[in-house]
Formats: structure tokens, sequence, C-alpha cells
């Protein structure tokens, strides 16, 4: 594939490429050239416009045990069976314990929830607290987000005599834990549609479950004398379990989501109204918002505060008690700011160790277990390689938290590594992994993952570029533009915003503001002007090179179009992600 401009090697190293193969609007229209550079087929470029759940939806009786857990459900119903939730302490078990919780209580029953501690009980169901549900009357449990991976829990239940369903997303092993049903899009013997939709959160597979649930108490005439639930209107729960969960937003995922946004702007939930509002956002929530607002406050629960905050919050129907939850996540979130600021510093200073790893994995005692996943993006972020960051307590103990680059299983190498008997327990699925090891072993799961995954690092790094959409002179990036790109969205993982390479253009100023932010105003050959913004740049070599340019020369910019709605009239303004000499 030719190069993008020209460019072999921009300021940051990288190849630009034309993600098309040539710039979005040249070849049809804009929407559908950004489409079909998404990989849209064009017999599904109409129903790719407009994602809807009737469209993308599959018919959930395909997936292994969906029909055995739905029955079971609906039997726990109209026998009027005390179930409980059990959840993970992320956003995607928080929204998929919700999910559940308010579905079955519009079907008449109020089911309990169960979050475990991150501190104390780490991650998934123990068999103690299986065992205490059952003698606290629970005859059902539903385990969302996890479940997939634990063998001991599951049967310690079974001799308990009480049911447990398994709703997960997470990589499974050959052999399976004693659930009653196991639902689940990557199980290794699920049937081939089933596993086209293993990019789903749990949020989305209970969902699927939730659908399944209600055409079975259809058919067995449970809605003759009262009115079937709004499904439709959960969709907002599911649309931020996604987008928190990293999930790909392709699919049935990317109309969960763009379904999902017109649910929230309704404001049906009065939990999310009250997160809304301690987020400080006035307007109609947008994608970016569900990962980098909402998202981190009902994690910041689990991570430093109550693990059970998310599910109260997104349950209640008392707006006092909603408004409250929201302001003490808003709190928990200022705090695990601090926290993760110092475990990444401490982080940071062991990267030297590491250096020529082709998965960092570094550990330290005392680190808060609540923000290694985040620093682990981090790390991730600034080395290019799939990074791995445990925290180690007192007794040796290490509870480790990875992140991925794209191209390289993370979670099927942290599993091999369990079986392996590297690990106490792990798993995970391709961009993010959960483990638990014995300090003596940290460095033999190092050594692990070099041999397992060197190959599929070298390769995926060997294919970096940055890839392009559009071509604008600063005078063409205009708020309409960006409605315009806006139409082929919603945007995250998996379905990248469209990056604009603006220029030719000169620097007409360029300065450090606020905390090494870099901005610049350029001017075009068009005689326009237009701000650039770097976030965090103001160090790094990109920063650094254009702050010390050469009067004069002219720059392509590539970046994200974003709308600077502070002043009176919105204007167009690019993020900068890259630059090379025109």
């Amino acid at each position: 594939m030719a190069f993008a401009l020209d460019i072999e090697r921009s300021l940051t190293g990288q190849s630009w490429r034309w993600r098309g193969g040539a710039p979005a609007g040249t070849r049809g229209s804009m929407l559908h050239d950004l489409l079909r550079a998404r990989g849209v087929v064009p017999e599904d470029l109409i129903r790719e416009e407009s994602p809807t759940i009737r469209a993308f939806m599959p018919d959930p009786g395909l997936f292994r045990d969906m029909e055995r857990a739905a029955d079971r459900l609906a039997a726990a119903v109209m026998a009027g069976e005390r179930i409980t939730i059990f959840g993970d302490y992320d956003v995607d078990g928080a929204t998929s314990a919700a999910l559940l919780i308010l579905l079955l209580r519009d079907l008449g029953l109020e089911a309990g929830a169960y979050i475990p501690d991150r501190l104390m009980e780490g991650y998934g169901p123990s068999g103690d607290a299986l065992v205490a549900l059952a003698r606290q009357g629970s005859s059902l449990v539903v385990t969302v987000d996890c479940g997939a991976q634990a063998f001991a829990a599951l049967e310690a239940a079974r001799e308990a005599g009480l049911d447990v369903i398994v709703v997960d997303h997470h990589q499974c092993a050959t052999a399976l834990p004693p659930a009653f049903a196991l639902v689940n899009p990557n199980r290794l013997d699920e049937c081939a549609e089933g596993t086209a939709h293993g990019h789903l959160a749990a949020v989305g597979v209970a969902f699927l479950l939730g659908v399944a649930l209600v055409r079975t108490l259809r058919a067995r005439g449970w809605f003759a004398s009262r009115p079937e639930p709004d499904l439709m209107a959960l969709l907002d729960i599911v649309a931020l379990g996604t987008v928190a969960d990293v999930a790909p937003i392709r699919g049935l995922n990317r109309a969960f989501v763009a379904q999902g946004l017109k649910a929230m702007a309704r404001q049906r939930n009065i939990g999310l109204v009250a997160l809304l509002s301690a987020s400080r956002i006035e307007r109609a929530p947008l994608c970016h918002d569900l990962g980098f607002a909402l998202g981190p406050r009902i994690n910041a629960g689990g991570r430093v505060g109550r693990s059970d905050l998310g599910v109260r919050l997104l349950t209640t129907r008392d707006p006092a008690e909603a408004q409250a939850i929201a302001r003490e996540l808003d709190r928990l979130n200022e705090e695990r700011r601090a926290i993760e600021a110092a475990v990444q510093e401490q982080a940071l200073a062991q990267l030297s160790t590491v250096d020529d790893r082709a998965v960092a994995v570094l550990s330290g005692e005392g680190w808060h277990p609540g923000v290694i996943g985040i620093v682990a993006g981090r790390i991730k972020e600034k080395t290019g390689v799939p990074s791995i960051v445990i925290a180690l307590d007192e007794n040796g103990v290490g509870k480790g938290s990875g992140r991925s680059i794209g191209g390289v299983d993370l979670g099927a190498a942290v599993l091999a590594a369990k079986e392996s008997g590297l690990l106490v327990a792990g798993g995970g699925h391709a961009m993010a992994a959960g483990l638990t090891i014995d300090r003596a072993n940290v460095s033999a799961l190092a050594d692990f993952l070099e041999e397992r995954l060197t190959r599929d690092v070298e390769r995926a790094r060997a294919e970096r570029a940055l890839h392009v959409d559009i071509l604008a002179a600063p005078g063409g990036l205009t708020p309409a533009l960006i409605a315009e790109l806006e139409t082929a969205g919603p945007y995250g993982n998996g379905w990248p915003a469209p990056r604009v390479v603006l220029g030719p253009a000169r620097i007409v100023k360029c300065d450090i503001v606020g905390t090494d932010h870099v901005r610049m105003i350029v001017s075009g050959d068009d005689g326009r002007s237009l701000k650039v913004m770097g976030f965090r740049q103001g160090e790094t070599p990109l920063g650094q090179a254009l702050l010390s340019a050469q009067p004069g020369t002219r720059w392509w910019f590539a970046g994200r179009a974003k709308l600077d709605d502070w002043g009176a009239r919105p204007a167009a303004e690019l993020h900068l992600d890259d630059a090379a000499p025109a």
C-alpha cells in the first residue's frame, strides 16, 4: 500500500497510510468511504449507515446453553425463587448485574446483588461466597462478567445444591466448570455464528440472555396479564458497559452503543442522570463520555471504594440516593487518580529493566491493586508493547493486570501460563487480562510471555502505521465537516474515529499551555488559520520538534477533528497525533 502524502517516516517514526486506500470522499460519499475504510462490505453499507438492534441481533438461541439458562431463569421468575446476581467489580460487571436486576424487577422479581471486594475477595466467585448465598436462601445465582474459570467455586456451589448460570465473555479453557448453564460466545465448543459474537462485552451477552428470557416467558403465557418489559430502555446500560470495557465497536456492539446513547439521552435511569451531573456533562452524552467520564467513576467504586456502588447507582429508585452515590463515586475517582499517579511513577522507574522485552512485566510491593489495570494501559501506550503490572502484597502474592496491543492476544497467553502452572489464577481476552501469581514466579512469567509472544509483538510493531482518513486545508476543517464525519459513528475501539490530515500549513505560534500541552496556531496556503492542540506532548519528541521548528517550514498535521464549544461560536480544532514536513 502506498504511503499517504509520501510520508514514510513522520516525527513519531511512523509511516502514514490512507485507511481506505484513498482520502474519504474521493471515491463516493463521505459516509460510505468512511464505512468501507472500517471494513464494511458493499452489501452491508445500508444497515451500517444507521445501526439498529433489529439489523444486527442474532437469535439468542444459537449460543450454547442459552435456552437452558433462559428456561431456568423463567422457572425461577414464575416460582418467585430468590435469585442473586454475582457481578465483577468493574463497569462491565456492574452494568451486567444492573441490567439483569432491572429486567427481573420489571418481571416482578427483586433479585439480590453480590459484588466481591477487590482487595479482600479478588476476582470472580469463591466457593465460600456461593455457599453463603445458598445458606441465605438463594436457589439460583447468575454470575456476570466472571465464572468461566471458577472450577472450585462452582463445584462447591453444586455440592451445596445451588444452581449457577455463568454469563461471561472471557476466554475459556477446553474444560468448563460445572455450571447449570454457561453462556459465553468464547467457549471453545461454541458454534461458528456464536463465536462471531466473541467481541461482545459481558453486558451484551447479558442482554441476549434477557431477550431469551422474555421470549421464554412469553411462550409460557407469563405476559397474559402483565406488560412485557421494555428491553430497549436498558440499552443505555449496555452501551456504558460495552464502551467502558473497551469492547470493539463493530457489528452488534456498534448497534448497542448507537441506540444506547439515544436511550441515555432520554434520561430514564436516575442513576445515570445523577452520574452525568456529577461528571459535569450537561449535553447529550457522547461515546467518548462513556469511556472517559462515566466509566472511570463507576470503576472507582470497585478500585478504591465499595465495590457495589456502581450496581446500587444503576438500580436505585431513589433520586436522593442516586445523587449521593454519584457524588461519592466522583470523589473516589479523584482519589483513584492520586493513587494511580503514585503507582505509575514507580512503574515508570522500572522501565529501563524491560527495555528489550516484547512484553513489559513490572511488579512492586504495596502497589494498589485497584489501579494496576490503568497503569498497565499507560505503560503499554508509552512502550508500544503489551504490559502487565503486578501488585505484590506482604504475603508474596501478586495481583496483576495486563493490556495488549492490536494483533497480540494477551488473554490467551495468560490462560496458557495458568495451564502451565505459573499462575494461581488468570484469564481475560485479547486486549486485557488479569492474574494472580506467587512472587517467586514473576520472572518465570516474564520469560514465558517473552517466548510465546515475541513474534506476535514484532509482527504487530512492524505493521504499525498511522492510518489517516481525510485531507483538509485549515479553512476546510469546519464544524460542518466534523458533523459529517460523525455520521459514520459512534467511534471507539475497533471502529476508530476519522483521522484528519491538515495542511500543508505553517506554524504561526507554538507554546506550552496547562500541564505539558502544546498549543499551535497554523496557517494554510488558503490563508486560513486553525488551532492545533497536542495534549501531553510537551516533553515528547513530537512536541519538542514542533516547539523548535524553523519559521516558515510547511507541515502536515494528523489528528482528530474536534469541536471547541467553549466560546460563543463553536469552532473546529485539531487534536494532534503526529506531524511530518510537507
